[in-house]
Order: C-alpha cells, then sequence, then structure tokens
C-alpha cells in the first residue's frame, strides 16, 4: 500500500490506530533509507559497495522482501533528491526512535561512508550533522565510528 492510499485512509478513518501506526512505519523507512542513500552519494559517488551496505542494512532493519526494499529504495532516493534540508528527515527519526534507535541509525551511517573503504570530509560531515540533528552524542558518534572501523578491520 502506497503511502498517498495509507494517508488517504487515515483522514477517511479506516482503522485509523493502524493506519497511524503503518504511517509512522513508513515515514520511518523513507527517513532511513533517504539518510543512508544520501550518505553513500554524497561525496558525488555512488560506489556500488555502498549501494549493496544501503540495501542489506535496510533489508536487515526493516525486514523486507526483495520488492518491498526494490519499492523503498525508489521511494526513498526520489525523496533524498527532492530534499533541501537534513530535518524533514531526521524530525521522524527524534519522533519514532529513542536514544539507542538513533545510535543505530548513526551506526548505520558510519557503515555505508566506510563501504567504499574511504572516508571523505563530505562524508563525516553528514553523519556529524545527522548525530547533532537527532541528538547523539559526539562522545557517542566517535565511539561508533571507532566500532564500525574495528568490525570492518577483521
Amino acid at each position: 500500500m502506497s503511502l498517498w492510499t495509507k494517508l488517504v485512509n487515515f483522514v477517511e478513518g479506516v482503522d485509523e490506530e493502524t493506519q497511524l501506526k503503518d504511517l509512522h512505519e513508513e515515514e520511518l523507512r523513507i527517513a532511513s533509507a533517504a539518510l543512508l542513500i544520501n550518505a553513500g552519494s554524497i561525496d558525488g559517488n555512488f560506489d556500488p559497495n555502498e549501494k549493496h551496505k544501503v540495501k542489506a542494512l535496510l533489508q536487515r532493519r526493516f525486514d523486507l522482501s526483495s520488492d518491498e526494499l526494490k519499492r523503498l529504495f525508489q521511494d526513498a532516493s526520489a525523496e533524498e533528491r527532492d530534499a533541501v534540508d537534513l530535518y524533514r528527515f531526521t524530525k521522524v527519526l527524534c519522533r519514532e526512535l529513542d536514544q539507542d534507535g538513533r545510535k543505530r541509525i548513526v551506526e548505520m551511517l558510519w557503515e555505508v561512508v566506510m563501504a567504499d573503504g574511504v572516508v571523505d570530509e563530505f562524508e563525516s560531515n553528514l553523519v556529524w550533522r545527522v548525530a547533532e540533528l537527532i541528538g547523539v552524542s559526539t562522545r557517542d558518534r566517535v565511539i561508533l565510528r571507532k566500532m564500525v572501523e574495528a568490525r570492518l578491520a577483521n
């Protein structure tokens, strides 16, 4: 069911509680995916390793089928292209996730930017900005970076 259909059903009062939960979950998926796609492409080169990492993280995090993953990736790519800032995505993460969930997003961002073996200044700056916007401390951001680096070194 598309986001638009869910919104129409919500406005029309079709099982409001379920529709609201579905709408929030879809927003969370799109926001998360758009930020990960941004992380993979911000350096001007969406490397195949980064793209694969984004898809693997989304599939695992949201337990998606192949078709659901394909649709989410397409929808989030379009949202990311149209976005003028990060706030439209980070506000959803702040609303929908607790602190542990927000830290997991930062960890996922590090996994994406490190997937091609190079972390450039644009990528590092993006992770810093997202972490600040979703309330993940500098200390936690650095710890998460070191955790991902250690995992990749093995």
